[in-house]
């Protein structure tokens, strides 16, 4: 039984949490950064790791194995920074998600996804769009656009009005000492 909202090949990138393989369609990313330094931002959620600058842009960065309730993402030569274009409530924000690693991209056909599990999987069922199957391993297929909710892209947008709020202090105080 194929996902009714897939109705045409699509390419998938795939990345890994824990032991979990996760795709989500390549028109949603902009962009695989190797991880950075990202600066903390103050009273958010766990999973919001900060923020990154991305030339001259501030994205805010978030966990995704703690947004799915896993362990903390451990920094490897392999973790990278996903950066993703999501668009929730009729806006569209920038997104970096903290990964494992990134694995490959593929295509997968209609018949090849099938409806979300009910059972057996960690994360609520409107987060996947179906389950793929690659090889002998499955893969869970993100819906990118409903991982964030509304209440997160306005904590990313005020972390990002904060942070450039602090960059402009920072740039006035510098004015100020010459």
């Amino acid at each position: 039984m194929s996902v009714p909202s897939i109705t045409d090949t699509r390419q998938y990138l795939t990345f890994q949490l824990d032991e979990e393989i996760f795709a989500i369609d390549v028109s949603h990313v902009r962009e695989i950064l190797e991880f950075t330094t990202v600066t903390k931002v103050p009273k958010t959620p766990e999973f919001m790791k900060g923020v990154i600058n991305l030339r001259g842009s501030v994205v805010p960065v978030l966990d995704m194995r703690l947004k799915f309730g896993m362990s903390q993402t451990e920094k490897t030569i392999n973790t990278c920074i996903i950066v993703v274009e999501v668009t929730i409530e009729g806006e569209t924000a920038i997104i970096g998600a903290l990964v494992d690693s990134v694995q490959e991209v593929f295509e997968l056909e209609p018949d090849q996804i099938e409806l979300a599990p009910r059972i057996g999987v960690q994360l609520k069922t409107e987060f996947i769009k179906g389950m793929g199957k690659r090889d002998d391993q499955f893969i869970i297929i993100l819906d990118i656009d409903k991982v964030f909710s509304s209440d997160e892209l306005s904590m990313a947008k005020a972390a990002e009005i904060q942070m450039a709020g602090n960059e402009l202090k920072q740039g006035q105080g510098y004015e100020k000492r010459r």
